[in-house]
């Protein structure tokens, strides 16, 4: 293995682990995409070998003024693990992160492994399940500031998610109505329609992006989709909750104390 990406991969595995920023590091060692998600996979390993596991993966950039900010043309993605599911309805602890933010998003649960590039009209079959969800990203940088190889070598921001009830309703889930509330008062409000105009397509685009990387999905995975709407940053003792109209309710409250979270 690459010295540098090693070295990378170590540093953001014991960033999380310690819930300590640290520098980005694209402005001192030159990498490339490809070379980030080298990174990416190296610092999971470390996680898998000290006993987690994968349970699916997260996209990023599903929104296209996204990633024409970015100047990509492609979605980002990273890996769920086990250790990164909180409950739903339940407390989390502040003091497992750094400085996180919460969006609003829906899951798939996968029924067939996804072992090639699919169409949006094969989705459908290879889709068992959807829940609203809330994901926690949380940037192992300082002042959650970092370059597109940055982040992906941080495994897309993943941090933790909170998953709500399973449907098998995917009627009207292209343009479903959004609502995330912070203590009752709506904070961010959108539709589904905001991602790839429906979160289906994300499935397309992640069954490429697994294609082009010589990886499969089993089946039983979860896919967290996107986000329909802006993050918000986290406090303590707050309480968050999403709306998906159609799909159903998450939520989780924040301890009341401050714990370790950083205020960068």
């Amino acid at each position: 293995m690459n010295t540098d990406i090693a070295r990378i991969a170590e540093a953001l595995d014991r960033a999380a682990r310690s819930a300590e920023p640290l520098a980005q590091f694209s402005g001192s060692t030159a990498f490339s995409l490809d070379d980030a998600y080298r990174i990416q996979r190296a610092s999971m390993q470390r996680r898998y070998a000290d006993g987690e596991h994968s349970i699916g993966i997260k996209l990023g950039f599903t929104s296209r003024a996204k990633m024409m900010q970015m100047g990509v043309d492609s979605l980002i993605w990273g890996w769920l693990s086990n250790t990164m599911v909180e409950e739903d309805g339940g407390l989390i602890d502040l003091a497992r992160y750094i400085h996180p933010r919460v969006e609003p998003e829906v899951c798939f649960l996968t029924r067939r492994a996804i072992d090639r590039p699919l169409t949006l009209l094969e989705v459908s079959n290879h889709v068992e399940a959807v829940a609203p969800a809330l994901e926690i990203i949380d940037s192992r940088y300082q002042a959650f500031k970092f370059s597109l190889e940055d982040v992906v070598a941080d495994n897309c921001s993943s941090a933790g998610l909170t998953i709500g009830p399973w449907s098998s309703n995917f009627s009207g889930l292209d343009n479903a109505g959004v609502v995330m509330r912070l203590d009752g008062r709506v904070a961010q409000a959108g539709s589904t329609a905001a991602i790839l105009g429906n979160p289906l397509r994300s499935l397309v685009h992640a069954s490429r992006l697994l294609h082009a990387a010589e990886l499969e999905l089993p089946a039983g995975s979860l896919v967290m989709a996107g986000a329909a709407c802006a993050a918000v940053a986290l406090y303590p003792g707050v309480h968050v909750s999403v709306d998906v109209h159609g799909v159903g309710q998450s939520s989780f409250s924040v301890r009341g104390d401050h714990g370790g979270v950083s205020h960068e």
